[in-house]
């Protein structure tokens, strides 16, 4: 069996797996190891994680399993009582391969006492490959656990970052993923994300297709913009972390940008990239929100023009402020969460129906699936792995668009 990943969560998640596995790969380690790399953005996140936990140590009962990721940080006595857990490894240290083989099931090192990370790069040897150039978060929306999972925010060093993309490069990756806790809050060296980027745009030719995960929408500065408006090898499509539409709910959950700034935003990147494509996370049911709130939280979807939501049912998370709030009646949170995927689905699907007849870039990643510049999911028949090109799209459902290459 060797190394096996099973990975939960977010894109820094998924790098950072790859990046463990790699590391016990290159230096020979020969017992067989699964490395469970755990979420604990919401409750169900956590439940999910010790399922998973089970599942594999019933399929792999000889094999050694490690827990690491922020459920693991954040809630280690949970995994420590698992009898299926043979070893735990906080965030601090998943990235440092002695920590890694010298794990064992004792509780994590203190993450806000974290320094700077090794870079976490690839995912799985795909087409398309994350690099993190941030770790952690300043700020303390209310709702919130991941600081307590990931301390506090640190960015790596301009080469460190350049490094890691070169060697993404050197295996044959078509796309990066610029991915982090908190990555509009990047600064090395005197620049702020969009500064790095151009820099790594200017001096890595070879680097044709740059995305960027999940966006603080108030934190994108000039150069960010400069770089959206003027460098079409940074892909359209930009995911913001909105959470909500109702200004009062921003507030009560320390977000630092208001509905108004939040369209404006929208609005200012359409006006420089008129093909921009826009996703968001958005949370139902937030302590005290009204059915006025809640209205305004599903209105934010067509202000914005969200073509790819993530709806999360509030989870009050232990230690956050949010789970002190008064609480919206569970019943009423899933109704709410239903509505806003209802209206997800249906802003979704007009969007892929109105690609239909229209040419789209698009990389194919496995299989003949990939993704147009845009993000809409695209089967491209009979295109090999890596393929690029402009792809006349010819059908359109719930799970994206076929087309065929011109």
């Amino acid at each position: 069996m060797g190394v096996e990943t099973i990975t939960l969560g977010c894109r820094l998640n998924f790098a950072e797996s790859e990046t463990m596995k790699r590391a016990l790969l290159d230096a020979g380690a020969a017992d067989d190891l699964i490395i469970v790399n755990s979420c604990a953005v919401t409750a169900e996140a956590v439940r999910t994680t010790r399922q998973q936990i089970r599942k594999a140590k019933r399929a792999n009962p000889d094999a050694q399993l490690l827990v690491t990721g922020c459920a693991a940080q954040i809630e280690p006595e949970t995994f420590k009582a698992m009898p299926e857990v043979d070893r735990i490894l906080g965030n601090a240290d998943k990235l440092h391969l002695e920590k890694i083989l010298s794990a064992a099931k004792e509780l994590p090192s203190d993450v806000m006492a974290a320094t700077s990370d090794p870079v976490a790069a690839g995912f799985q040897g795909k087409v398309r490959s994350f690099v993190a150039v941030q770790n952690g978060c300043d700020h303390r929306c209310t709702f919130c656990t991941i600081p307590y999972g990931r301390g506090n925010s640190r960015s790596l060093t301009y080469e460190e970052v350049r490094r890691a993309v070169a060697a993404e490069l050197d295996r044959n990756v078509a796309e990066i993923v610029i991915t982090g806790v908190d990555i509009t809050s990047y600064e090395s060296e005197g620049r702020t994300l969009g500064a790095m980027l151009q820099k790594l745009l200017a001096d890595e030719p070879r680097l044709k297709r740059l995305r960027l995960s999940s966006l603080d929408s108030i934190e994108i500065d000039g150069p960010l913009y400069e770089l959206v408006a003027g460098d079409e090898r940074l892909l359209p499509h930009f995911h913001l972390s909105l959470q909500a539409g109702d200004d009062m709910i921003l507030k009560r959950m320390k977000r630092r940008h208001s509905r108004s700034q939040a369209v404006q935003i929208v609005e200012q990147i359409k006006s420089v990239r008129p093909d921009a494509t826009f996703g968001a996370d958005l949370i139902a049911g937030f302590p005290t929100e009204t059915e006025e709130m809640a209205l305004n939280t599903l209105k934010i979807m067509d202000d914005c023009d969200i073509i790819a939501a993530h709806i999360f049912p509030f989870s009050p998370r232990e230690m956050t402020p949010a789970a002190k709030m008064p609480q919206v009646d569970r019943a009423l949170i899933k109704e709410r969460a239903a509505r806003l995927r209802a209206r997800a689905t249906e802003r979704r699907t007009a969007w892929l129906q109105s690609l239909v007849g229209t040419l789209q870039p698009a990389l194919v990643e496995n299989h003949g699936k990939g993704h147009t510049n845009g993000f809409a999911p695209i089967m491209v028949e009979g295109a090999a792995r890596g393929a690029y090109g402009m792809a006349r799209v010819t059908h359109a459902d719930d799970k994206g668009l076929t087309g065929v290459f011109e």
